[in-house]
């Protein structure tokens, strides 16, 4: 099967679930902003996307697109690896940016992947899988009250959010040029525009991060204080 066999099909997969994948993000940062406007609202969100049958599908797919992402980009590093042979011995010019993300991806990938398991128990384990098991959830507010609020946890997830701008920034314009905006007009367009976008993501994420990070140590100081 060309998904399977082909490097046109691997990247073709590859680019569809990553574009679900920055989606998903998108969607994700917005409701993590959520959090600094309206603590309620916040609460309210993550009730409606705690242990119900549409949110369990929704993980259940996500979890899929993952799987099959990481899959696919350890598969297409081997194969250019194999495929560079004695070149990648060889001293060449490398760029910053955009340019450097695309040599470093499966590093990058690497990085967001352990950001990723520590996101899972910090904040899936103790909402929807616990209440999936019969428990009460957290409250979704004071949890990242908690985790925000502790310097390491905060420097670790800076990292994350750093290395998920890397590859947002080269793998959203990569899959737009596979899926067929591929010309000169277009390509500088599309790297602007998934600068913009990675940009905008990891933006709204670091905003809750500094929010609540302040706010929590802030109020320790005020306790200290008095």
């Amino acid at each position: 099967m060309w998904l399977f066999n082909s490097s046109v099909g691997r990247k073709f997969v590859m680019s569809i679930t990553g574009a679900c994948l920055a989606f998903f993000l998108l969607f994700h940062a917005s409701m993590n902003l959520v959090a600094i406007i309206s603590e309620e609202g916040y609460n309210m969100i993550c009730e409606f996307l705690g242990a119900n049958w549409y949110a369990l599908v929704g993980t259940l797919g996500l979890a899929f697109l993952a799987v099959v992402h990481i899959i696919y980009a350890f598969a297409l590093s081997i194969i250019n690896y194999r495929a560079r042979g004695r070149e990648r011995y060889a001293v060449s010019d490398r760029s910053n940016g955009v340019e450097w993300a695309s040599m470093n991806m499966l590093v990058l990938g690497f990085i967001i992947l352990g950001g990723l398991c520590l996101h899972l128990v910090n904040f899936w384990a103790k909402m929807q899988l616990v209440e999936i098991l019969g428990s009460e959830p957290a409250n979704g507010v004071e949890l990242i009250k908690y985790t925000f609020s502790k310097w390491y946890f905060a420097i670790i997830y800076l990292l994350w959010f750093v290395a998920l701008w890397y590859h947002l920034t080269h793998g959203i314009w990569s899959a737009m040029q596979t899926l067929g905006w591929s010309n000169n007009i277009w390509l500088p367009r599309i790297k602007c525009i998934s600068n913009i976008i990675a940009t905008i993501i990891v933006l709204m994420f670091v905003a809750v991060l500094v929010w609540y990070f302040v706010a929590g140590n802030c109020c320790c100081a005020s306790a200290c204080a008095a």
